[in-house]
């Protein structure tokens, strides 16, 4: 039983024992024809199809009155590349969960559909000509082949993709339940358009002038009701990329103000934009955290992401305008010696015309502005100008950046501190964001890190007003950066109308706030950082926007009738792209392009007019806001979803008092968008009464990533890692010395593996085995092709233990096994329980394997009885030879959904154990003892232990510790 070979490919070579001596051996070819088989069975049967309560897809009784489970894998995205072995890490990791809950009694829904929307197939339309439908769909056919040879156990009915408009007729239904309705904060929730309209209509909610609504053009009216709307379009500072020609989300934006997509310059560009009023869901999306099981890093990213902060709104007047800023720390407004807009604010928006009309920019600089502050321009229209397209240039991540030296310029204009009366310089600068609080800052250098650094750049007077803890004293121009401390008192902060001196950072804070709101000057407030969400794309390749515009601009919803609006046919499908350095351009959409598409005559419900469509098209997070929902009702025509399926599989339940999906796999990397997009979808629906799960996904798990080895030559070129040869720990690619570098695995890094490579030389089940026996499922992993083989061994001598390799025939026997078997099979059912209930799979493996080699290692037929329940143990990791073996042992039903086995306590519990005797700390015996034993018997037992005797040799005792029943510890008097 010896093994002789190190791959399949070896078991061919000469003096092997291959066909001729062992033909029923389990090999790649046999194994290929076992999973063939298997997966063709399962595909007619029908094995995997999990019975709704009701509609197309309903079924057995039985099974739906069983517990339910709704497991998931994050969407994939259809690769021209197809896959590596790195993909399928998490989609394994859930087949096997998905397969042992099933094994346990659970009705089990498990699919996966594609988000097949997307940059890529445009990109590749562009290039090539061919349409992206035709590009993605053979990409899908291929994934769809490789994912099956992986034997994952879905249902096949329930699988989606979002480019079918069948699917995104509902996107865009939802869409429209988004635009067409405003959240109420006295409900804290969001109701029906119609409701607002009600209010204005009545009187109950005054207009912005005081007019009365029927006073109102249409246009007056929808520029009113887009200020309520949850999804509205406005004009908005947008990343524009000249270079893509579309405008990218933040998160498309990288560090150094470029695209992520191509590596091109970004500008700042106000553009008229479509938009999701996420943020006035802020507090209920960072409240609704607390119920959900998911990992404490990912909550913490999503809840920074939100950015809660209390504080104040203080204004400060400027001429006949004023400056409102957002401050935590309205504590130390005293200490505010100057202010700081960020150069899209529209009180100098209008200072681009190089004479401030409009703006609060004057034309001349004030007498003794100091020449450090004027950027060396001849006015302040100029400079605030100047500076503004420098601004437009970086991103939001860029400005944000701490940068060694800080840029701005003076505006001309001084604003009032209205606690001290004194006029404070108002400067624009860009570490200030127009999106986050009100776009303008009240700057205290004194105890601001970033505003130290300003103040000293363009000597701007600086005032303690919280008395620092160390030894540095109360003049900041003494100071190396400044102090920034809640644990200590204010002082230098007494006015003629209130003091704060002496009081804690608390207590001042609660009495600024209440002062200012009693002037009417301000009130306390709270603020977050999170954003709208920015939902337009000037792409072809996306789900087109229900929406028309009348003749005077005004956005209608297309009525449900009309949908799904499926993409029209384009000559081009790039959006018109420009010079990468140009910021002075405009978006124009391939859909524009087509003038019969774009402008149409349509009855709205008041007779037929010209309208003209949306043009951009939504974002690719979209789609994937809420599939986990269609996976329900896949082929539901009148509806999202039906209401009691929705229920069944997602409904608030005892331990998810949210809902939601049972369990999430996926990569960290969607910690914030994704998760935070498709809970916002979700929290709409359930306020608009469309489901009854709030949330869509009650636990969460990130798999880690398999890693590769990348190699690259002198010039930094990534060369074929399988080329790469290894001499005395150098490594070498055509004689050449290159380095090595553990990173990400991918077809341009050129040390890609397939698992069609691994299929074929090893089979899938033990690619299976090997992706899930390399490491806990949360910890990323370097790949190692070398060691497939040994999870290759373990299902060949599984086979061996039922199998006969010369005949064929099965070797059971219907003995009973002895006790040390028994121990080793109850020990391993109870691990590998407890191991596939929390996902620890290579615990489970390795339990498994202890198992297995025991029986090997007996030397004797194993018991029937041992055998089957050593093939169910491993069926969710290895299923097809675990079926093969299941039908083998005489059984016709599936091996899917046999019950998993069920550890006999009193087999779990060892016999006996050994316990260690201890005298000054050395081990002087070792004791054979019930796991039950008492701390009193123990410690009889170990003192009348012979060689515990000897070793004392009459001495007394002092104190004798017992920890039982593993160990016992004399000190002697």
């Amino acid at each position: 039983m010896s093994e002789t070979t190190n791959s399949p490919a070896a078991e061919s070579a000469g003096g092997a024992p291959t066909e001729t001596t062992a033909p029923h051996r389990y090999t790649a070819a046999l194994a290929a024809d076992i999973e063939a088989r298997w997966q063709e069975f399962w595909e007619a049967e029908g094995t995997y199809e999990a019975p709704n309560p009701k509609g197309d897809l309903a079924g057995d009784a039985g099974s739906v009155a069983r517990p339910k489970k709704f497991i998931m894998d994050m969407f994939p995205y259809p690769s021209g590349a197809g896959l590596h072995v790195g993909h399928p890490l998490g989609f394994i990791a859930t087949d096997v969960y998905a397969r042992h809950q099933r094994m346990t009694g659970h009705n089990v829904l498990h699919t996966l559909g594609f988000d097949a929307f997307g940059l890529p197939a445009e990109q590749y339309a562009v290039q090539t000509g061919t349409h992206p439908r035709v590009s993605t769909e053979a990409n899908i056919v291929n994934m769809r082949r490789q994912l099956r040879r992986l034997g994952l156990g879905h249902d096949g009915r329930r699988s989606i993709e979002t480019i079918d408009p069948a699917y995104y007729k509902w996107t865009q239904w939802i869409f429209l339940q988004v635009f067409n309705s405003w959240y109420d904060p006295e409900a804290d929730a969001a109701r029906p358009i119609d409701t607002l309209v009600a209010q204005f209509e009545a009187g109950d909610r005054p207009t912005p002038d005081g007019r009365a609504w029927s006073g109102l053009s249409p246009l007056e009216r929808a520029n009113i009701l887009g200020e309520y709307r949850l999804a509205y379009a406005s004009d908005a500072p947008v990343n524009w990329c000249p270079g893509l020609g579309t405008v990218l989300a933040n998160e498309e934006v990288t560090a150094d103000g470029r695209s992520e997509r191509g590596n091109y310059p970004v500008f700042k560009a106000k553009l008229r934009q479509w938009n999701m009023r996420i943020t006035a869901y802020a507090d209920r999306l960072l409240n609704g955290l607390d119920a959900l099981d998911w990992p404490e890093a990912i909550k913490l990213q999503q809840r920074n992401w939100i950015g809660r902060s209390e504080g104040a709104r203080v204004d400060f007047p400027v001429g006949d305008d004023k400056i409102t800023v957002f401050t935590t720390r309205q504590d130390t407004l005293f200490g505010a010696t100057y202010m700081v807009l960020a150069p899209e604010h529209p009180l100098v928006a209008g200072a681009d015309n190089g004479n401030g009309t409009g703006s609060i920019v004057p034309d001349a600089w004030p007498e003794g502005t100091h020449d450090v502050w004027t950027g060396g321009h001849a006015t302040p229209g100029d400079a605030v100008a100047a500076y503004r397209k420098q601004a437009a240039s970086k991103s939001d991540v860029e400005r944000q950046a701490e940068a060694k030296d800080k840029t701005g310029v003076f505006t001309g204009a001084f604003a009032t501190n209205p606690v001290s009366g004194e006029q404070v310089p108002v400067f624009i600068a860009d570490y200030v964001l127009m999106g986050y609080g009100t776009g303008a800052i009240m700057a205290v250098p004194a105890h601001d890190t970033r505003d130290f650094a300003f103040a000293r750049a363009f000597e701007l007077p600086m005032r303690c007003v919280v008395e620092p803890s160390d030894d540095r004293g109360t003049d900041p121009s003494t100071w190396d950066d400044a102090f920034a401390s809640y644990d200590a008192k204010i002082v230098n902060s007494s006015g003629a109308d209130i003091s704060l001196d002496g009081l804690g950072v608390t207590e001042a804070k609660a009495k600024i706030t209440e002062w200012l709101a009693d002037q009417g000057i301000g009130e306390g407030t709270v603020n977050f950082r999170l954003r709208d969400w920015l939902f337009s794309r000037q792409r072809y390749w996306g789900e087109p926007f229900p929406i028309v515009y009348d003749e005077d601009g005004v956005a209608h919803a297309l009525p449900e009738s009309m949908l799904p609006l499926e993409l029209p046919e384009v000559e081009d499908y790039s959006p018109r792209t420009f010079d990468p350095d140009d910021a002075d351009t405009q978006p124009e959409t391939p859909l524009s392009r087509n003038e019969d598409w774009v402008n149409v005559d349509l009855d709205l419900g008041d007779g037929i007019k010209r309208y003209r469509r949306e043009t951009n098209t939504m974002p690719n997070w979209a789609g994937s806001c809420w599939y986990e929902m269609r996976y329900l009702d896949p082929h539901n025509s009148d509806a999202l979803v039906d209401p009691e399926i929705e229920q069944y599989w997602m409904g608030p339940r005892d331990g998810q008092p949210a809902g939601g999906v049972d369990l999430y796999v996926g990569g960290a990397e969607h910690a914030v968008l994704h998760l935070l997009y498709a809970r916002f979808w979700s929290q709409v629906l359930h306020d608009l009464g469309h489901v009854s799960s709030s949330e869509p996904f009650h636990k969460l798990y990130n798999q880690g990533m398999i890693q590769a080895f990348v190699y690259r030559d002198s010039r930094g070129i990534a060369v074929p890692a399988a080329e790469v040869e290894e001499r005395d720990g150098v490594y070498y690619y055509q004689g050449e010395k290159v380095s090595r570098v553990l990173g990400k695995m991918g077809k341009s890094l050129k040390n890609a593996v397939t698992p069609d490579e691994i299929c074929a030389e090893y089979g899938a089940d033990t690619l299976r085995l090997y992706e899930m026996a390399m490491g806990p499922l949360d910890v990323s992993r370097p790949w190692d092709t070398r060691a497939v083989v040994g999870q290759y061994r373990l299902l060949q001598r599984l086979w061996r233990n039922v199998v006969d390799e010369a005949t064929g025939e099965v070797t059971v026997v219907d003995g009973e096994p002895d006790e040390a078997t028994l121990r080793a099979l109850h020990k391993a059912i109870d691990g590998v329980s407890q191991d596939m209930a929390n996902l620890r799979f290579n615990t489970a493996i390795a339990k498994v394997t202890e198992l297995n080699n025991h029986l090997t290692k007996a030397g004797t037929p194993v018991p029937r009885t041992v055998a089957e329940q050593l093939v169910l143990l491993i069926a969710p990791l290895a299923p097809h030879i675990a079926e093969e073996l299941w039908r083998k042992l005489g059984h016709t039903d599936s091996v899917v959904h046999a019950d998993f086995p069920v550890a006999d306590p009193a087999y779990v519990v060892d016999e006996t154990v050994t316990c260690v005797v201890q005298i000054k700390g050395k081990v002087k015996a070792r004791l054979e003892v019930a796991p039950s034993i008492s701390d009193a018997d123990l410690e009889a037992t170990a003192l009348a232990e012979p060689a515990v005797v000897a070793a004392l040799d009459g001495a007394g005792i002092r104190k004798v510790i017992v920890r039982a029943p593993k160990l016992v510890n004399i000190v002697p008097a």
